[in-house]
């Protein structure tokens, strides 16, 4: 089985090679497609469409089994103060599409004000930790959580939750 991961982060490839475990016969490939949205989705349906978009477009891009999308973004919680990070994945043979999501990461004061000022979260956590690259490495879910958790066990978690439909008859 030929999975395509619609982004070239490796962190994405990772998690989706992680989600899949042992799964006989997939290999997963990276390829860059647009995600349809704002480069710093705001809310859940801006999220959501930007891995759904990435998981449609993979297929479009390749001949792909099935094809992932993964799209972090930012948004507030009905019933929580604050702007969380939240991440969520698609995953689609072109017919149906399955949806999960990663944890909710509530942002300290000082990022989340930036962030609804215009500014996109990775380049904020950039500078924040004094660093480069913090997207394509523990992303701000480590760096908010200590390393508790990081970026690719979260993705893991939304990217597990998509494939469900794909492996399981739960959803027939």
């Amino acid at each position: 089985m030929r999975v395509g991961v619609g982004s070239t982060n490796p962190v994405k490839r990772s998690a989706t090679e992680s989600a899949l475990g042992d799964l006989p016969g997939a290999s997963v490939e990276s390829v860059a497609v647009a995600s349809g949205v704002s480069e710093q989705p705001v809310g859940e349906p801006e999220t959501v469409r930007g891995a759904e978009n990435r998981a449609h477009n993979i297929l479009d891009a390749g001949d792909y089994d099935l094809g992932v999308g993964l799209e972090g973004g930012v948004a507030e919680v009905d019933g929580a103060d604050g702007l969380f990070l939240l991440m969520w994945a698609a995953v689609t043979d072109g017919k149906r599409t399955g949806l999960g999501a990663g944890p909710r990461l509530r942002l300290p004061d000082a990022i989340a004000t930036r962030v609804r000022d215009g500014e996109e979260l990775g380049p904020v956590m950039d500078d924040v930790l004094g660093m480069d690259g913090v997207a394509e490495k523990q992303g701000a879910a480590g760096a908010l959580t200590g390393g508790i958790i990081d970026r690719e066990s979260a993705l893991e978690q939304a990217v597990a939750g998509a494939f469900g439909p794909f492996v399981t008859e739960f959803y027939e």
